[in-house]
């Protein structure tokens, strides 16, 4: 029997020239997806004239904009990668590994010297898949490579969404949790076969491979290995107690091989007097990889003179191996630490047998770089130290990431002014300090006026460059030991540490008014924006950050109040009521121009089949600081400000938009007020509404109070008419609580009468609520009208209610309000009753 070549040429494992996929450069980019789909092949080599041009490969298909559907038909040519890597036939599969890390590929193409004809292709696969290290393999398991961050989303992200995050995590695979249970798996390779199919970006949990082949933690890497080669997978999901746990790849598998070689170098050394045949297997093993490691090796004697360095070293450091041999690992010093530093490392050396940190070394080039260095002593059977072996990485990309992550942490990136977090920091090392002197500080809060406008006339870009021109401003009105940050949008705050008096601060909020009040030329505009200042006082308006801003920000809603581009300074003596009413006006303000009003939706079903046949829109605001608002505490308001008028129009919007998204026949309720019903445009406002969307009136139903259609009979059934001419339905709301007369509901064109909440809570329990219940079923079915019953939420009231007689029922028992992206499961709920 033949030995096995240990480091085998790559002419003898490459596939051969007449099977690489290749194709001509105007082929569309699908086309040549669905090529590599059919071919199962990572990679398609763009050909010209007999001569490979470009490669597009499984990772090219992370960059491809998925969001886009004209991509689809772009020229392979214009998204392929060029120039292509390349190796000859002749050179090592250690050689291929080695110009797989530097390159950062996992192609490259196999052209002969001479003729420079393509004559194959090697992948990282064929290097995992010809290493020869089954003794290895046999003896870890694939639990010791899912240490990293498996990349995990939802079922329901795009798949241009989850591209670009496989793209920035640097991965070729991602977990898809679905959301009834169970996991999925999306590849690179699956996103090819995505684009041969041109299905666009549709949510990755309607295409992802719900088979993920799984195993236990503790299965060894050679079963591993081999059962991906079995079913044609490169990844494999692996479970800790039943839980998915992570996703390990080919690529996890080579990374994992390579962090134990130090421990297989020290285990060849100890044994090198025993048996032949033993000490040699294992001697080659440990050479094989130093070899092909990625990492820098480098072996010392006891007298630490440098014996021998890997490919690797010479990498990183710029040092061949005769440059080094024989002297000392000092030539690298980068001379940034001090004689103490290395005495503390070879003392923990010494001591525990291994040292591992960070260290900053130099390169030949003079480069100073950091690493991560860990050194082992390599013992003999006498337990006496022989060798040191050096591992080391160049982290110059993960130091830099850090910085940036650092800056990002506490910095704006469009101004480079200090955030929100790094201000709290500098405000409450300010507090301290007034604190201990018994001194004063000042806090402003800077919002710009009109902001907004700039932003929806001249578009983002030219937004940005005036924040930026704000921040030089406001920087130049301040002393050197101020502070000024960003917080978000168009707000700012100011930091007036060790102040003598309240004197001189509203004399320095006035400069930075009409400091920001004079003109900004960008884009050859000249442009004029003002600003509103809230101002807060330690000790008096507030003892930490947290009061001192909120109460800034109170006083900066004032001086807006009082008609912008002006200054507030915090009066402690605000009514709570007062201040509430306010600030919810403001926020109803900025909810409206933000658009944060949202819209949930409670299902209507019929009171027989239980079958969901529509909807009542409900309003919710979520505010960004008092969390939910309660509608009976903002609407009221609304209605006396009058931005009932914009929210209903928002609101009726997003409704509109809603149903036509939707495409189903469900009726949807909207709420109107006293306010929204009588004015006079509204009418004209739906009609255009329903048009512009290409939306049947029948789609909706207006629902109004009985004290509201009271108000004003004749002109109420006017504007209803017209309407219902244009297909709206009509719902009395809450009938019950007003004093409606009969004769005139009869006028009005009714379809719906809803029963209040009130009446449905007690109809278990009180006779007299039953027999109310059911005369106004009776009484509506006499006017011919349908009977919507709110706020089931038991069983048995909605029995009875069917006997009563009830057309349709509506209560948290059969579906609470939900957002719109959420709607849908009422459906499958009810399809699932259905059936």
């Amino acid at each position: 029997m033949s030995q096995l070549r240990f480091d085998p040429r790559i002419e003898e494992i490459i596939v051969t020239g007449r099977e690489v996929l290749a194709c001509p450069p105007q082929l569309s980019l699908h086309q040549a997806a669905e090529r590599m789909r059919q071919a199962t092949a990572s990679s398609i080599v763009v050909v010209e004239d007999g001569k490979p041009i470009g490669i597009w490969t499984e990772h090219d298909a992370l960059a491809i904009d998925l969001s886009r559907p004209d991509v689809l038909d772009t020229p392979i040519c214009e998204v392929m990668s060029a120039p292509v890597e390349s190796i000859e036939p002749t050179a090592y599969l250690t050689d291929a590994a080695h110009r797989f890390r530097e390159k950062q590929v996992r192609h490259l193409l196999v052209i002969a010297p001479e003729s420079r004809d393509l004559v194959g292709i090697i992948t990282l696969t064929d290097v995992i898949l010809n290493q020869g290290i089954e003794h290895y393999l046999h003896f870890r398991t694939v639990g010791m490579l899912v240490g990293h961050e498996t990349l995990r989303v939802d079922e329901d992200v795009p798949l241009s969404e989850v591209s670009r995050r496989m793209r920035e995590a640097r991965v070729d695979a991602v977990l898809v949790s679905m959301a009834a249970g169970g996991h999925g798996i999306l590849t690179e390779r699956d996103l090819v076969g995505l684009i041969a199919r041109r299905l666009g970006d549709v949510a990755v949990g309607e295409v992802c491979t719900r088979s993920l082949y799984t195993v236990p933690v503790h299965t060894s890497l050679y079963h591993v290995r081999n059962l991906m080669s079995e079913r044609g997978v490169r990844h494999i999901g692996v479970e800790r107690d039943g839980e998915v746990e992570g996703i390990v790849s080919f690529s996890d598998m080579l990374t994992g091989i390579e962090l134990a070689y130090v421990e297989e170098l020290r285990r060849a050394l100890e044994e090198r007097d025993s048996a032949l045949a033993s000490s040699q297997r294992s001697l080659q093993l440990a050479d094989k990889v130093i070899h092909t490691s990625l990492e820098g090796i480098m072996i010392t004697d006891t007298r630490r003179r440098i014996t021998r360095v890997n490919p690797a070293f010479t990498h990183l450091t710029g040092y061949e191996a005769e440059e080094v041999i024989g002297k000392s690992p000092s030539l690298l010093q980068s001379g940034r630490h001090d004689k103490a530093f290395y005495d503390r490392m070879w003392t923990t050396l010494n001591r525990e047998g291994q040292w591992r940190g960070e260290i900053w070394n130099r390169r030949k080039n003079g480069e100073v770089y950091p690493e991560l260095l860990t050194i082992t002593a390599i013992k003999d059977e006498n337990d006496q130290i022989t060798h040191y072996a050096a591992l080391f990485s160049d982290i110059s990309e993960l130091k830099e990431n850090e910085r940036q992550i650092r800056h990002l942490a506490y910095y704006d990136p469009l101004t480079g002014l200090p955030n929100r977090r790094l201000f709290h920091d500098r405000l409450s090392m300010a507090i301290a300090h007034a604190h201990r002197g018994g001194g004063m500080l000042a806090v402003m809060f800077v919002d710009l006026d009109h902001f907004k406008t700039v932003n929806d006339t001249l578009g983002h870009a030219c937004g940005d460059e005036l924040l930026e021109a704000v921040a030089i401003r406001l920087r130049d009105c301040l002393r050197e030991d101020d502070s000024v940050a960003r917080i978000g949008g168009d707000e700012f705050l100011v930091l007036l540490p060790e102040i003598e008096g309240f004197e001189p601060v509203p004399k320095l909020a006035q400069r930075i008014i009409d400091t920001l009040a004079g003109p900004v030329r960008l884009h050859g505009r000249e442009l004029v924006i003002g600003c509103s200042i809230g101002v807060a006082f330690y000790p008096d308006d507030g003892l930490d950050g947290e009061e001192l801003i909120k109460h800034a920000d109170i006083a900066m809603y004032r001086a807006k109040q009082r008609g912008r581009n002006t200054y507030a300074l915090f009066t402690p003596s605000m009514h709570v009521a007062a201040r509430r009413r306010l600030n919810l006006e403001i926020g109803m303000r900025a909810a409206l121009e933000e658009n944060a009003f949202r819209v949930h939706y409670q299902p209507v079903v019929d009171a027989r089949s239980e079958a969901v046949v529509g909807a009542e829109a409900l309003l919710r605001w979520d505010h960004p600081e008092w969390g939910l608002v309660s509608p009976g505490e903002f609407i009221p308001l609304a209605e006396e400000t009058g931005l009932i008028f914009p929210i209903g129009q928002q609101v009726l919007r997003q409704v509109i938009r809603q149903a036509v998204e939707w495409k189903q026949c469900l009726r949807i309720a909207v709420n109107l007020s006293a306010r929204q019903f009588a004015d006079p445009g509204l009418a004209n406002f739906l009609e255009a509404l329903i048009h512009d969307a290409g939306l049947p009136g029948e789609a909706i139903t207006l629902e109004i109070t009985e004290t509201t259609l009271m108000q004003d009979v004749d002109a109420h059934v006017a504007v209803m008419n017209r309407l219902r001419d244009q297909g709206f339905r009509f719902a009395i709301d809450d009938f019950g609580t007003g004093y409606s007369s009969l004769a005139y509901l009869r006028r009005f064109p009714l379809d719906y009468l809803k029963i209040d909440r009130t009446f449905t809570a007690e109809i278990l329990h009180s006779a007299d609520a039953r027999s109310v219940v059911e005369a106004t079923i009776v009484l509506a079915h006499s006017l011919r009208l349908s009977v919507v019953v709110e706020g089931v939420e038991e069983p048995g009231q909605a029995e009875m209610l069917r006997e009563m007689g009830a057309d349709y029922l509506q209560g948290y028992l059969l579906g609470e309000a939900v957002g719109a992206e959420s709607f849908p499961a009422c459906l499958a709920g009810d399809e699932r009753r259905s059936g």
